[in-house]
C-alpha cells in the first residue's frame, strides 16, 4: 500500500490562504485582490474552519488586519507568489493513517515567475504543521492535479507533458510518480486548458472531482464563448472513461483590456463547510453559483467577487491549500 492524498471534500483541520502583496502582479489591482482575499478568508473563518492568511510583511500584515475579521489568524511568511495551492504541502494519509507532507520540485510554471520564497514555502508549512516530509524531484504543481479520494486524479496533457516541466519523462513515468507519491493510481488525462491560461491549463480551472468518479466540467455559454471546444473536448474525455459528467454554466467570455480571461467558476475552494466560487460580474454568475451549490447538498455554497484575484492569474482554489483532518482513531 502506498500513501493516498484525500479529496478536498474531505474533513479539514484549517485552510492557508495567501494574502497578495506584490504590485507588479497585481498592477492597478493590488488592493481590490487585496479585498476580495481578505472577503474570501472571512467568508471561510466565519463558517467556522479555521484560516491561516499567510502575509509576507508588516506592512502587508496591518493591510491584512484592516480587512480581516479576528477569527482569521495571520502568519507573517516568506513567500513569493500568492498561488498556495501551487507552492504548498500536498497532504497525504499514510497506510497506516498518519498525515505526511509531499513536495515536488517547483519552477516557476515553466519558468515564468520565478519568485523568491516560493521553492521553500510548502517544505516550511509542512515542517511548522509537524509533517514528515518527502520530496520528489518531478516538477509539479498542486492546481495541477485533483483526485476524488480513491485513487483516480484529473489532469491535463497540455500542463503535465508540457516541456517546461518535465521534458525527461514519458507520460507513463509521470503516472508511475503520481501512484508512488500520491496515490494516484488512475490517471484521468484531459486534453487543453483554458485559453491564456498561464499554468499551461491547469485542471483546477478546468475540471473537478465533486464526489467519487464524479466529474463537473463548465458548459459553454453564448457563441463566443473562448473554451466552447475544450469544454467539450475535457467531458468527452471523461465520460469515454467511464467517469460520471456534471456540467455547469462557464462565465462566458471575459475579457480585460481586450484580452480573454481565464475565467472559471470551477476555481471554487471547498472547505469543511463551505464552498466558495468565484464570480466575474458575469450575467452567469448567478446560474453557475446555483449549479455548484446543487453539487455539494452539505454545505453552504457562496459566490464572492474574484475578478481583481484573476487579475493576478488565479483564483480562490489556487491562493489556498487545505489541511485535511487527521482520521479518527
Amino acid at each position: 500500500m502506498t500513501a493516498l492524498m484525500p479529496p478536498e471534500w474531505a474533513p479539514q483541520d484549517w485552510l492557508w490562504i495567501g494574502f497578495p502583496h506584490l504590485a507588479e502582479e497585481w498592477p492597478g489591482w493590488l488592493e481590490r485582490a487585496q479585498e476580495q482575499m481578505a472577503a474570501f478568508a472571512n467568508a471561510v473563518a466565519e463558517s467556522g474552519q479555521v484560516v491561516r492568511l499567510l502575509v509576507r510583511d508588516a506592512a502587508n500584515e496591518a493591510r491584512a488586519r484592516e480587512l480581516v475579521s479576528g477569527k482569521v489568524t495571520l502568519e507573517r511568511r516568506a513567500y513569493g507568489d500568492v498561488w498556495l495551492r501551487d507552492t504548498g504541502p500536498l497532504v497525504v494519509f499514510e497506510p497506516g493513517g498518519e498525515r505526511a507532507a509531499r513536495r515536488f520540485g517547483f519552477n516557476g510554471w515553466g519558468g515564468k515567475y520565478v519568485m523568491p520564497g516560493d521553492t521553500e514555502i510548502g517544505a516550511e508549512l509542512a515542517r511548522d504543521a509537524g509533517l514528515p516530509l518527502r520530496e520528489a524531484p518531478m516538477i509539479l504543481e498542486g492546481g495541477a492535479v485533483d483526485g476524488d479520494g480513491t485513487g483516480l486524479v484529473a489532469t491535463t496533457e497540455q500542463c503535465l507533458l508540457h516541456p517546461n516541466r518535465n521534458p525527461a519523462m514519458a507520460r507513463a513515468d509521470i503516472e508511475a510518480e503520481l501512484a508512488a507519491n500520491l496515490g494516484f493510481t488512475r490517471v484521468l488525462w484531459l486534453g487543453e486548458g483554458l485559453v491564456n491560461d498561464h499554468t499551461d491549463g491547469h485542471v483546477d480551472n478546468l475540471a473537478r472531482f465533486v464526489a467519487p468518479n464524479r466529474l463537473v466540467v463548465p458548459e459553454a455559454t453564448g457563441k463566443d464563448d473562448p473554451n466552447a471546444a475544450i469544454y467539450a473536448d475535457a467531458a468527452a474525455r471523461a465520460e469515454a472513461s467511464g467517469v460520471e459528467v456534471a456540467r455547469i454554466p462557464s462565465p462566458g467570455r471575459i475579457e480585460r483590456d481586450g484580452v480573454v480571461e481565464p475565467a472559471s467558476y470551477v476555481n471554487f475552494a471547498i472547505t469543511s463547510h463551505l464552498v466558495v466560487v468565484p464570480t466575474f460580474g458575469s450575467p452567469h454568475d448567478a446560474e453557475g453559483v446555483a449549479a455548484i451549490a446543487a453539487l455539494f447538498p452539505d454545505r453552504e455554497t457562496i459566490g464572492l467577487p474574484g475578478e481583481a484575484v484573476l487579475a493576478g492569474g488565479g483564483g480562490f482554489h489556487c491562493a489556498s491549500q487545505q489541511m485535511p483532518a487527521a482520521p479518527r482513531a
